[in-house]
């Protein structure tokens, strides 16, 4: 028996945030995360699941036919198949997008993953989780994101960028958090701001709405 992986969702849709929104992606998402982000939109992948050999998931996503695939979650570093499952899309020569909430070392990524790193903000009550050294790791290929809830957040994740000079390194992504923040109200911050930062809007909500598997 090879390494295993528990799977919430495999499926093909629009690539909706990051430098690459509106390519075809195809996105494997996997189950469990141990932060609880009060904003979360993949709550659903908390629980439940379906346990599948890497090799079985790999064959899956490469079905879907697209040169994007993105690895998620829940928390897809908190599962040890995680790695080789990577490797093998990899391997493939696919281009891999591992989104990831932060908590978690990325010292085992392979460096052709192209790494979306969240940093919490205070909004989603998740501040604690960030690890600062994780930032350090990442090269100019990688972006971060930070969801907003209010402007209190975008004060903070603002002196957060400035502090490190994020911008001047790594595409920095700002996004408001579906149904709260405007992004009206973003926008305009971030024009305002004085530094490099990019406005993220989720094109796949835009089309399909908050649902699963969009």
């Amino acid at each position: 028996m090879g390494p295993t992986i528990r799977v919430t969702e495999i499926f093909r849709s629009i690539q909706g945030e990051s430098t690459r929104a509106g390519f075809p992606c195809a996105f494997i998402r996997l189950t469990g995360c141990s932060l609880r982000c009060v904003w979360c939109d993949s709550a659903y992948a908390f629980f439940g699941g379906q346990e599948m050999q890497v090799p079985e998931a790999v064959q899956r996503v490469l079905a879907l036919g697209t040169e994007l695939i993105e690895v998620t979650g829940g928390e897809p570093l908190e599962q040890e198949g995680v790695y080789p499952l990577m490797e093998q899309l990899l391997a493939a020569g696919k281009t891999v997008l591992l989104e990831t909430g932060g908590h978690v070392p990325l010292d085992r990524v392979d460096s052709r993953v192209v790494k979306i790193v969240d940093v919490k903000a205070p909004g989603s009550v998740m501040e604690a989780a960030n690890i600062p050294e994780n930032l350090e790791k990442l090269t100019p290929r990688d972006e971060v994101k930070f969801v907003l809830a209010d402007r209190k957040d975008f004060d903070w994740s603002l002196e957060f960028v400035r502090a490190r000079d994020l911008d001047r390194r790594i595409v920095v992504t700002f996004s408001p958090v579906w149904d709260g923040l405007s992004a009206a109200d973003l926008a305009e911050w971030i024009r305002d701001s004085g530094r490099n930062i990019r406005l993220g809007l989720q094109i796949h909500k835009l089309l399909w709405g908050d649902v699963p598997g969009r």
